[in-house]
């Protein structure tokens, strides 16, 4: 299952998932630091929503509430939400 998401309060303006069940098959963002993104999403393929979400979720980048893998974590959670009402 694929899903788009919007980041709120972050410089990636758009984080695009890829689900197979519960794993994460790719993950992209558009914009934002390129060489953390990558990172965070080539740390992400292979893990479970689940697992992901447990290690980043609330994750502060500076002075803001949020950061790019907190807001990855509320993409999964979301994606996961959209795929079970399917």
């Amino acid at each position: 299952m694929k899903y788009d998401f919007t980041p709120k309060g972050v410089c990636s303006r758009g984080i695009h998932v890829e689900l197979d069940g519960d794993v994460i098959r790719s993950v992209k963002f558009d914009g934002g630091c390129n060489g953390n993104t990558q990172g965070v999403a080539a740390l992400a393929v292979g893990m479970t929503v689940d697992e992901y979400v447990k290690r980043c979720k609330g994750i502060k980048c500076g002075f803001k509430n949020t950061s790019c893998p907190d807001q990855l974590a509320l993409a999964l959670e979301e994606a996961l939400a959209e795929q079970k009402k399917a």
